[in-house]
């Protein structure tokens, strides 16, 4: 018998859903996971990478366009046996005390009554509830109402146990302490299960929890690396080597992606400025080139040390950062994010110079911006219609995006008095320098 055997494994999972226009949305592409006994293994990527999709396929609660989804290597056709998550949102019945939300798996599994009793009694003591088993999801903390989160899933004795952002909803005191209560019982093998699966976008809790960490691209949600920890438990993050691991994730989420080629679902080349722009606020963006610019940073900083001073998460931080690397006011490399000297001036410059140098760099560096300020430019009445543009980012991009891409850049271009939009004429419009 192995040491460690397969217990879940998907092979070149593909999952695409098709637009009103026929085309495909792919949300995850390609992908490889192999959950195998006694690990913890952690899905690590910004919102939107497809990882609560990838979730859902392993909980055999959506099926794949295509690939292989196998537990103990039989094909999966519908929801998996052994298998139960845990929810960000703590997902209880509100009309049921803690002791019958709890039961509830239970009845839906027709356990006969002594034993869900009996094993309700022990997975809430096992979580730290005892004495609020009486109690309404009203009169809980949100701390505690996860807590019955967990009791809910544990009590079924799943073999895996599925976690979509567990502590994410919680303040961070609270989150510590259930985040280590967990490993703790994990780390003691006081949970009833063999290997457990979750989603998280907190670089840290990656590394202090997983055995594992597969690091997730977006647009399409495939895995960009695969990261062993191999850190020995209790994990100390102070310690260097699990700064040196944080700051190395930091390096590899961070680093510059070369431009798309690939082909949509049509076979046509995807243009350049047909790429995801993220609504960030010029506020954000001019709030972390003058932090970066003052003391104690003076134009450098560490992301994870930025990050935690900010109290931003990488869905927080990293949007901020990327965006002012397209603008070409700051290089990330390495877990670092330095200004360069337009950001420099940027920081340094008042209101008018700064709208001008912006709307410099929104030309330069933004496809896009480029692009419906060249055809504002060809029309006498400097007026173009939305409707085309979103149609040509929505055959190589999700509808969504595409209106994400479209609010992002006509907010930039607002802020540097280049064009704006006008909601009612349906209409992208540049106003005549008087």
């Amino acid at each position: 018998m192995t040491q460690n055997p397969t217990l879940f494994e998907l092979r070149g999972v593909r999952q695409a859903y098709r637009k009103p226009s026929g085309q495909q949305y792919v949300v995850l592409d390609g992908v490889d996971l192999t959950l195998r006994d006694g690990e913890i293994v952690g899905l690590l990527g910004r919102s939107g990478s497809g990882k609560s999709t990838l979730l859902r396929i392993v909980a055999g609660l959506a099926r794949p366009t295509s690939g292989e989804v196998l537990h103990h290597g039989a094909a999966v056709a519908g929801p998996t046996d052994g298998v139960a998550m845990v929810f960000q949102s703590f997902a209880l019945f509100p009309w049921l005390t803690v002791e019958e939300n709890v039961l509830a798996g239970l009845k839906a599994l027709r356990v006969p009554g002594k034993e869900a009793a009996a094993r309700a009694g022990e997975a809430i003591d096992l979580i730290g509830l005892s004495g609020f088993e009486n109690a309404y999801p009203k009169e809980l903390s949100g701390g505690m109402r996860q807590r019955v989160g967990f009791a809910r899933a544990l009590v079924v004795q799943p073999e895996i146990l599925l976690m979509d952002e567990p502590f994410s909803a919680l303040d961070v005191l609270t989150a510590e302490t259930l985040r280590t209560d967990l490993l703790d019982l994990w780390m003691e093998r006081k949970l009833p299960t063999r290997s457990i699966l979750m989603v998280t976008h907190n670089i840290e809790e990656a590394v202090l929890m997983c055995d594992r960490i597969l690091v997730f691209a977006s647009n399409p949600g495939r895995v960009a690396a695969e990261i062993r920890v191999d850190i020995p438990h209790p994990r100390n993050r102070l310690a260097q080597d699990f700064r040196d691991l944080v700051d190395d994730i930091y390096g590899r989420m961070t680093a510059r992606k070369p431009p798309a080629a690939a082909a949509a679902a049509t076979g046509r080349p995807r243009p350049v400025y047909a790429e995801a722009l993220q609504p960030v606020s010029t506020n954000r963006l001019s709030g972390l080139l003058e932090t970066l610019a003052a003391p104690p940073y003076h134009g450098k900083a560490d992301l994870p040390h930025l990050a935690a001073a900010l109290r931003h998460e990488i869905d927080d931080l990293f949007p901020i950062a990327e965006t002012l690397q397209m603008l070409g006011f700051a290089e990330v490399a390495e877990g670092d994010i330095r200004l360069t000297e337009p950001g420099r001036l940027f920081a340094e410059a008042g209101m008018d110079d700064r709208k001008a140098l912006f709307a410099e760099h929104l030309v330069n560096f933004v496809p896009l911006a480029a692009h419906i300020h060249a055809a504002l430019s060809e029309r006498t009445d400097h007026r173009v219609p939305y409707a085309p543009f979103a149609r040509e980012l929505e055959a190589f991009m999700s509808e969504d995006y595409a209106e994400a891409t479209l609010n992002a850049v006509t907010g930039w271009a607002r802020y540097a008095e280049l064009f704006t939009y006008d909601g009612e004429a349906g209409v992208f419009c540049k106003e005549e320098a008087e």
